[in-house]
């Protein structure tokens, strides 16, 4: 069996989307006007194998996170040939491709990646 998730995608915008599940933040015009809270995406990312698929990767992090996963949407990047100009001359290489996994968590689940530092 395939090693699913590579690690975990620990960026600014993932952890904005996961730390707005965790605490919901009024602006001041919400407050003012009583408008409650849009509810936030208990959302978390992950580098996975390109090859596995959005049952195998559902699988995987319920069984290493023990949460429960309510729904998995995957992005492919495919490496792009990048060329430039350099003193040296004309460079050309690829970028790495990679698949990314953004996971949606059932209410009151949680993931923290930052328990083992």
């Amino acid at each position: 069996m395939m090693n699913i998730i590579v690690k975990p995608l620990i960026s600014e915008k993932m952890t904005r989307l996961s730390e707005a599940a965790a605490n919901p933040i009024q602006t001041r015009i919400q407050r003012n006007k009583g408008i409650a809270v849009a509810p936030a995406h208990n959302r978390y990312g992950f580098v996975v194998d390109k090859r596995a698929n959005k049952i195998e990767i559902k699988n995987a992090v319920e069984q290493f996170y023990n949460v429960k996963v309510i729904d998995v949407n995957t992005m492919n990047y495919s490496g792009k040939v990048k060329s430039r100009y350099t003193k040296a001359g004309f460079l050309t290489g690829r970028t790495n491709a990679f698949k990314k996994a953004i996971v949606t968590l059932a209410e009151g689940d949680a993931i923290d990646f930052y328990a083992s530092i």
